[in-house]
């Protein structure tokens, strides 16, 4: 009688080789720098945004002065203007003694640090006009920093770990958000449990939220100079600065523009997420009209939401690594357009927390995956170090045009059809990008983007 044989077979040790090998990218030191950076990214997000809401809510702000407070984000919209002084300038000292991009996200981070308490110094009752103020510098120097650490990502991560430095740049990224609302809420609590008025407790919340930055600062100073920086910092360094503004502003249009089917390309970013934002602007109005509370919204959409949206972020990394450019943008691009047949079903079911749980769980964990690969597919178009930091702005804000605008119409449509076809008509919504992806994929457009 034979022994049986236990032995795995060639795919299965290649399998669980690629899986170790997929893992094992997220411990690679330039990824951990990344990840790290996507915290100091998030971190201040919601100090200009939803924590400062509360905060004058509960000075007694009138709810009209406080919906006008959105209009403080536009400095993360508008990035892409001065995204060329990021590429071009040199910074005194700091410059010349952590180089070109280190320079800039430390640079940027002590301005960070400096806007969020000069924030929290301020008074929603007695100067409102100047918290406003504060609010616009904490997102002018924010969206800054993310100029920095965009170009500095693409710049210092080889195409393999592209991918996966994405997925931990999102899921650091989520965890800052959660830090600087949740957290700096709790935190607010317990600085009035110890006796501090309310206005103190405010200020010194944003004060703990700009300690947390230092985390940035910190992976700043021990991360290294990307080697495509510095060969590009020797190349300029004869060229005055204007010089380089210029070259930087100009060549991110021209660079691109002259690529083949660059036209086709641009409608292609423009599209992609487009089956997202349309049903994304919907999802909070649908989740309440049908029936569900407040609460049923907080816990399942915002807790749930986020598990699984760190979760597909990781997916998504995977996917990336492990297939061409090309197929993981369509394995992402359909995922993400089916996801939104989960809310029809929710729809035909009606209030039923398991099935809010699934459908949200779907939603997130596809628009996660196809995030991330679309986001590598932005960066592998930004490879000129000269003008990495303009082109990707460049390229995210039109992206941001069908988030933006093209979903304004949401609520019309969702209207007129109710919400079983509103949610069919957002997956054929994605039928326009997977066509264009079909057709730049037989043109080559993939192809000469690894070449």
């Amino acid at each position: 009688m034979t022994a049986p044989d236990v032995a795995p077979t060639v795919s299965e040790a290649a399998s669980r080789a690629s899986w170790r090998e997929s893992m094992a990218v997220y411990l690679q030191p330039r990824v951990l720098i990344v990840m790290m950076l996507g915290f100091s990214s998030g971190l201040p997000l919601a100090l200009s945004g939803s924590t400062l809401q509360i905060w004058m809510k509960e000075s007694g702000i009138d709810l009209h002065d406080i919906g006008l407070f959105v209009l403080v984000g536009t400095p993360y919209t508008l990035k892409f203007l001065w995204a060329p002084l990021v590429d071009a300038l040199h910074i005194p000292l700091l410059t010349r003694r952590f180089g070109r991009r280190r320079g800039w996200l430390v640079f940027s981070q002590l301005l960070l640090i400096a806007a969020i308490l000069l924030l929290a110094s301020t008074d929603p009752v007695k100067a409102p006009w100047f918290v406003a103020l504060g609010a616009v510098l904490v997102a002018a120097t924010s969206a800054t920093q993310d100029i920095v650490v965009d170009a500095f990502r693409v710049e210092s991560l080889p195409e393999s770990e592209q991918a996966a430095g994405m997925a931990g740049y999102v899921a650091a990224y989520r965890i800052g958000m959660l830090v600087s609302t949740a957290g700096a809420l709790f935190l607010v609590s317990a600085f009035e449990g110890t006796g501090q008025v309310r206005a103190s407790a405010w200020a010194w919340g944003y004060i703990s939220m700009a300690a947390m930055v230092l985390i940035g600062t910190v992976t700043a100073l021990a991360a290294t100079e990307p080697e495509q920086s510095v060969r590009a910092e020797l190349a300029t360094r004869a060229k005055g600065g204007f010089a380089r503004v210029m070259n930087a502003a100009v060549g991110a249009f021209s660079e691109f523009l002259s690529r083949k089917d660059a036209l086709a390309a641009l409608a292609f970013i423009v599209l992609f997420k487009f089956t997202d934002a349309f049903s994304g602007t919907m999802t909070a109005p649908f989740v309440i009209d049908l029936g569900f509370t407040r609460n049923d919204y907080a816990a399942i959409v915002k807790g749930v939401g986020l598990a699984a949206t760190l979760i597909g972020g990781f997916a998504g990394g995977f996917v990336a690594r492990r297939y061409p450019l090309a197929a993981s943008l369509w394995v992402g691009g359909i995922l993400q357009a089916v996801a939104n047949l989960s809310f029809s079903w929710l729809a035909l079911v009606g209030v039923n927390q398991w099935a809010l749980a699934l459908a949200i769980t779907a939603e997130n964990f596809t628009s996660a995956i196809g995030t991330v690969i679309f986001v590598a597919y932005l960066s592998a178009m930004c490879r000129n170090p000269l003008h990495t930091a303009t082109q990707y702005a460049l390229l995210t804000a039109l992206a941001a045009v069908g988030r933006t605008y093209l979903s304004a119409s949401a609520g019309f449509v969702a209207e007129a059809t109710g919400w079983p076809l509103f949610f069919a008509i957002c997956v054929a919504a994605a039928i326009p990008s997977l066509i264009l992806l079909a057709w730049l994929q037989r043109r080559g457009h993939f192809a000469a983007l690894r070449a």
